[in-house]
C-alpha cells in the first residue's frame, strides 16, 4: 500500500472533493463559500496539472529517471510518466540493504543516470553516497509531502508540487 496518493493532482481533486462535502455538511449555512473555494482550488490544481505535463514533456525520453531517498513518488511517476528509483522502501524508518544501494548504483552507471534527489524528510547522508559512488549531481530537494516553513519553497501543496516539478525538470533536463 502506497500512501503517498498527493503526489498525483488527479488524486488532490478527490481529496478536495471529499473535503468540501464533509465541510458542506458539518456547516450548511457555509456550504456556498466552501464550493466556491472547492472551485477555486480545483482551477488552480488543473493549471498545475498542465502546465506539470507540459514541463515532463519537454524532458529527453532517456532522461526521465529519478532516483530519490525512499519510494515515494509512485502516484506521480504514474501521472507524468517519469520513472523513480529509491533504495529504501515506501517507509523513511525502513533500511535500504547494501545489496539494493549496490544494485541501484549499478542500475545508474548502466541507465547513464546522472541526477538523484534529496528528500526533506529523509536524511541525505545515503544519497549523497550514491552520488559520490555514481558521479551523479545532486539534482536538489524534494518534497515527497512534509511542507516547508511559510517562508520556504513548498509553503502549500500546489507550492510543494511545483518546487517538486521546477527541481526535477532542471535537473533532468540539463545535458552533461
Amino acid at each position: 500500500f502506497d500512501p503517498h496518493a498527493w503526489q498525483s493532482l488527479s488524486n488532490s481533486i478527490i481529496y478536495v472533493d471529499n473535503i468540501t462535502s464533509a465541510l458542506a455538511q458539518i456547516s450548511p449555512t457555509n456550504a456556498e463559500f466552501f464550493l466556491k473555494n472547492r472551485r477555486d482550488y480545483i482551477s488552480d490544481i488543473k493549471r498545475l496539472d498542465e502546465w506539470t505535463r507540459e514541463m515532463v514533456s519537454g524532458l529527453p525520453e532517456n532522461r526521465r529517471t529519478v532516483v530519490t531517498s525512499h519510494d515515494a513518488f509512485q502516484y506521480f511517476d504514474r501521472e507524468y510518466g517519469l520513472k523513480f528509483l529509491a533504495p529504501q522502501g515506501l517507509s523513511t524508518e525502513s533500511e535500504a540493504s547494501a545489496q539494493d544501494v549496490a544494485n541501484l548504483i549499478k542500475q545508474m552507471r548502466s541507465e547513464g543516470i546522472s541526477a538523484v534527489f534529496i528528500e526533506n524528510i529523509s536524511d541525505p547522508r545515503l544519497i549523497e553516497q550514491i552520488a559520490n559512488e555514481t558521479g551523479a549531481t545532486i539534482g536538489g530537494v524534494l518534497y515527497p509531502g512534509a511542507l516547508s516553513g511559510s517562508e520556504g519553497p513548498a509553503s502549500t501543496y500546489l507550492k510543494m508540487i511545483r518546487h517538486n516539478v521546477i527541481m526535477l525538470t532542471e535537473a533532468l533536463g540539463s545535458k552533461d
